[in-house]
C-alpha cells in the first residue's frame, strides 16, 4: 500500500485551469458515494479523464487511505493492469503468487477510491481485476474513464457530456457568451497562447461556429484554440469546414464526435511543416513520455536532423500536440493517448515503423547499460528514480520478442536486472528475463550468463522453496557457463548469488565456500562493491551459527567496503548483519545505531523486503533490551509488511529471530502479547518506521534496575536461565549468542558473586530473588 509520508494521493498537479462542469462534478461525486463502481464513459477528447481528476481530488478528505490514480494509456499489454495499479499502490510483485492475491491482502478493508484511467484498449483486463478487487475490499471504490462500459455487476455508468454550447443561429452577446462552458474554454486557451486575445462582436460567430462545430469536445477546443497563435478565428472556422467535409466522407462508420476529433487533430497535423509532421508521428513509438535526450537519440534521421529536434518539440509544444510535464529528474514530455494513437497511424503508412522502433529499443539498451555501474554508487536513488521509464522498457523488450530482435530484447533484460532487484519489480523482471531467455537471440553467452543470474537473484528475495531451486538451477548454468568463458567477474557475481541461495535455506557450509571463492576472485580483480556484497553471507553464516563474535569482524570489513563503494543495497544488508551481530554480543547501543541507519536508508530509497528484514530487527532488539511488548509490537508490524510483501522468514533466519522473540513472549502473559502483537500489526508500515526508529524507554522490567553483586543486566538473564537447570547451549540458544559468549558470561559471573560453581551460582540467584 502507499506510504507516500505526507501525500494522501498521487493525482497529477493541472497547469491548465478547469472550466465548467460543476453540475457534473456534484452528479459524479454523489454516484461515486452511491455506487462502489462508477464508469465515465465519452468518445476520445471529451473530458473524462479531466473530470474525474476534478471529482477525486475534490474527494481526498474523504478516504482515510487515499485516493490513486492508475493510468493505463501507456499499456499495450492488457497482462500489466495489475502491475500498473499495484505500482501506484506500491505492491510488491512476489513470485509464485498472483498479484491480484496481493493486492486483495494489501487493500483489505482500507478506504481507497482508485481511478482506472483510459480502460478501452486493456477493457477486458480492466473489467476481470475491477471484479476481483471490489469482490473482496469492501471499502474500495473504483472510478474508471473508458470509451467502452467495463460490462461486469455492480457498474454504474455516467456518459460525460460535452460542454455547453452556444447556438450560433441566436448568438448572444460576447459578453455573455462566455457563460457557455465550450466558449469560456476556447477564450482561455486562447489567452494562454496569445493574451491578448479577446471577444469581440467581430469574432464572437466564429468563436461559437468552432465550438458548435466541436461538439463541445474539450481537447478539440483547446487544439482549436492554440492556432489563434498563427491564425485569426475566422480562419480557424473555415478550415475546420473543409477538413470536416473530408473525413465525413472518408469515416462514415465512425461516430459523430469521433470524426470530428479526428478532423481536428487532421487538421492540426496539416498545419504543420513537413520536419514536424516527421517528428510527430516518430513520436508515437514513446510509451508514456520521453525526455528530449529520448527523442533525438530516437526520431532522428531522414528528414530530422538531431540538433533539430529541440526547435521542432518546441514547436509541437506550442502547437498543444505534445504535452510537457516537470519532474526532478527530468523535463519530460508526452502525447495524449487519442493523439499518440493518430500519430501512430501515420508512423505505420509511412513504413518507418521498423526503423522507429529498433531506435526506440537500441536508445533504451543504451540507458540500461549505463545504468549497471550507476546502480551501484552513491548516486543509486537517482538512477533508480531516472530509469522509471517502465512502459518504455516493457514496449522495447516486448518489440524485441515479438519481432525476430531476440539477442535485443536479451541484452536489454539482462541489463535492466540491477533496476528491477532495487526497485521491487521481482516479478516482472523475473517474467521478461526468463522469456528473453527462452528465445536465445545469437548474443554473447556473456549476455546469457546476466541474464540467468538475474533471473535467479529475482527469486531469492521471495523465501520461497521452490524459487530457492529454480535459483540454485539458474546460478548453477551460469556459473558453468561463465567458467567455460573464462570471465572472472561473472563467475564471482554466479557465485555470489548461489552463496545467498544456499544461505537462505540454511546450507551453511556450501554457502560459506561458494561466498569465500567469489571473494577470492572479487579480491583479486579490486572489486571492493562485489566483496561488500559477498562478505554479508558469511556475517549471516556466523549468526547462523551463534558465533556473534566472527559476525562483528566481518561486518566491520563488510561495511567498510560497502560505504566505500557507495553502494545502498550493500550498505544496508550489512547494517541487518551488524545490528544482529552487535546484539549478540551484547552491545546494544551500537546494535540500535546500526539497525535506525538502516532503516531510514531503505525507507528512503524504497527497498521494501529490507525495511522488512529491518523490522524483524527492531523487535529482537527489543527483546534482549527486556521490552517484551514492545517487541511483539514490532514484531507483528514486521508480520503485517511481510505478508503483503509475500516474504516468508528463511530457515536461516528462523535461527536467529525465533529465539529473542520467543524469549519475550514467554515474558508477558498471552494476552498481553497477542494484544501488542496486534497493535504493531495494525500498524501502515510508514508508522511502524516512525515507531522502530523511536528510543524505545524500558518497560516495567521483569529484572530489578539495581543487581546485585555489580552483575549486568546480561549476566543476570545469564544467571537466571542457568538457575533453571539449562546447559550452557541452551541458554546461548535462548539469548541469541554463542556457547563462548555464555562462556564468558559465567566466568564474570562467578567472579562478581564469589562462587565456583552452577549449583552455588543458582543458589545465590534463588536468595536475591531473579528467577
Amino acid at each position: 500500500m502507499p506510504e507516500h509520508g505526507r501525500l494522501r494521493d498521487n493525482l497529477p498537479l493541472q497547469l491548465t485551469s478547469f472550466v465548467g462542469r460543476e453540475r457534473e462534478m456534484a452528479e459524479v461525486a454523489t454516484m461515486l458515494q452511491e455506487h462502489r463502481l462508477l464508469t465515465l464513459t465519452g468518445p476520445g477528447g471529451s473530458g473524462k479523464t479531466r473530470l474525474a481528476l476534478a471529482v477525486a481530488s475534490r474527494a481526498v478528505e474523504g478516504y482515510s487511505d487515499g485516493v490513486w490514480l492508475a493510468e493505463l494509456a501507456p499499456l499495450s499489454d492488457p497482462d500489466l493492469v495489475p502491475q500498473a495499479v499495484a505500482s501506484v499502490l506500491d505492491v510488491r510483485e512476489v513470485s509464485g503468487t498472483l498479484l491480484v492475491d496481493s493486492l486483495r491482502t494489501q487493500i483489505g478493508s482500507r478506504e481507497i477510491l482508485l481511478i482506472l484511467d483510459n480502460c478501452e484498449h486493456v477493457i477486458d483486463a480492466c473489467a476481470s481485476l475491477a471484479e476481483g478487487l471490489l469482490g473482496h475490499c469492501q471499502n474500495l471504490r473504483i472510478l474508471a474513464t473508458s470509451r467502452e462500459v467495463l460490462g461486469i455487476v455492480g457498474e454504474t455508468l455516467f456518459a460525460v457530456p460535452p460542454l455547453s454550447l452556444p447556438d450560433p443561429r441566436r448568438l448572444p452577446s460576447p459578453e455573455s457568451l462566455t457563460s457557455y462552458e465550450a466558449a469560456r474554454l476556447f477564450v482561455e486557451r486562447a489567452r494562454a497562447v496569445r493574451p491578448d486575445f479577446e471577444l469581440t462582436g467581430d469574432n464572437a460567430m466564429a468563436v461559437a461556429q468552432i465550438c458548435y462545430r466541436l461538439d463541445g469536445i474539450p481537447l478539440a477546443i483547446e487544439l482549436a484554440a492554440a492556432r489563434v497563435r498563427v491564425l485569426s478565428v475566422g480562419q480557424i472556422s473555415t478550415r475546420l469546414d473543409e477538413s470536416f467535409r473530408f473525413l465525413t466522407v472518408s469515416g462514415r462508420t465512425a461516430l459523430a464526435r469521433q470524426r470530428t476529433l479526428a478532423a481536428t487533430i487532421d487538421w492540426s497535423h496539416e498545419l504543420l511543416s513537413e520536419r514536424e509532421k516527421v517528428l510527430f508521428r516518430r513520436l508515437s513509438v514513446f510509451a508514456g513520455g520521453w525526455t528530449l535526450e529520448a527523442a533525438e537519440a530516437v526520431c532522428n534521421g531522414e528528414g530530422v536532423e538531431r540538433e533539430d529536434v529541440l526547435d521542432l518539440l518546441a514547436s509541437l509544444v506550442d502547437k498543444s500536440l505534445v504535452l510537457v510535464e516537470k519532474r526532478e529528474a527530468a523535463i519530460r514530455y508526452r502525447l495524449l493517448e487519442t493523439v499518440r494513437q493518430y500519430g501512430w497511424e501515420l508512423l505505420k503508412e509511412s513504413g518507418e515503423v521498423p526503423a522507429t522502433q529498433h531506435a526506440h529499443g537500441r536508445y533504451f539498451l543504451q540507458l540500461a547499460e549505463e545504468s549497471e555501474p550507476e546502480l551501484r554508487g552513491g548516486q543509486q536513488g537517482r538512477w533508480i528514480e531516472y530509469l522509471d521509464e517502465h512502459d518504455n522498457f516493457r514496449a522495447a523488450i516486448s518489440w524485441s520478442l515479438e519481432h525476430g530482435e531476440a539477442g535485443l530484447g536479451l541484452r536489454l533484460a539482462a541489463s535492466l536486472g540491477e533496476f528491477w532487484y532495487l526497485s521491487g519489480h521481482l516479478e516482472e523482471g523475473r517474467r521478461w528475463l526468463e522469456a528473453a531467455l527462452a528465445q536465445g537471440g545469437g548474443e554473447p553467452e556473456a549476455v546469457r550468463v546476466k541474464a540467468l543470474t538475474w533471473a535467479g537473484a529475482m527469486r531469492w528475495i521471495t523465501r520461497d522453496q521452490a524459487d530457492y531451486e529454480r535459483l540454485v538451477d539458474n546460478g548453477e548454468e551460469a556459473l558453468a557457463l561463465s567458467r567455460e568463458l573464462g570471465n572472472q567477474s561473472d563467475v564471482a557475481l554466479a557465485l555470489q548469488t548461489l552463496s545467498y541461495a544456499e544461505s537462505q535455506r540454511n546450507h551453511l557450509e556450501r554457502a560459506s565456500r561458494l561466498a569465500e571463492q567469489a571473494i577470492e576472485l572479487q579480491r583479486a580483480s579490486a572489486d571492493t562493491g562485489g566483496i561488500a556484497r559477498s562478505l554479508p553471507v558469511l556475517g549471516f553464516v556466523a549468526l547462523g551459527r551463534h558465533d556473534h563474535e566472527r559476525a562483528v569482524v566481518i561486518f566491520e570489513e563488510s561495511i567498510v567496503l560497502a560505504r566505500e563503494a557507495r553502494d545502498n543495497f550493500a550498505i544496508a544488508v550489512n547494517l541487518i548483519q551488524g545490528a544482529l551481530a552487535y546484539s549478540g554480543v551484547g552491545d546494544h547501543a551500537r546494535a540500535s545505531t546500526l539497525c535506525h541507519e538502516g532503516i531510514r536508508l531503505t525507507w528512503e530509497l524504497e527497498m521494501m523486503p529490507l525495511v522488512s528484514g529491518l523490522l524483524n530487527v527492531s523487535a529482537v532488539l527489543a527483546s534482549v533490551r527486556g521490552q517484551p511488548t514492545e517487541a511483539a509490537r514490532l514484531w507483528g508490524a514486521a508480520e503485517s509488511l511481510r505478508e503483503s510483501l509475500n516474504i516468508s522468514l528463511a530457515p536461516i533466519e528462523r535461527s536467529y529471530y525465533d529465539p529473542p522473540i520467543e524469549a519475550a513472549r514467554l515474558r508477558v502473559d498471552g494476552a498481553t502479547w497477542a494484544a501488542a502483537r496486534a497493535e504493531g500489526r495494525a500498524m501502515s508500515t510508514e508508522q511502524a518506521v516512525e515507531h522502530a526508529l523511536q528510543e524505545q524507554m524500558p518497560e516495567e522490567p521483569t529484572i530489578p534496575d539495581d543487581y546485585p553483586a555489580g552483575l549486568s543486566a546480561r549476566e543476570v538473564e545469564v544467571l537466571s536461565l542457568l538457575a533453571t537447570g539449562l546447559t550452557n547451549a541452551q541458554i546461548a540458544s535462548k539469548l541469541f549468542i554463542s556457547p563462548r559468549t555464555v562462556n564468558a558470561h559465567l566466568g564474570s559471573i562467578y567472579h562478581k558473586i564469589g562462587s565456583s560453581t552452577r549449583a552455588q551460582a543458582a543458589r545465590f540467584a534463588a536468595e536475591q530473588g531473579l528467577l
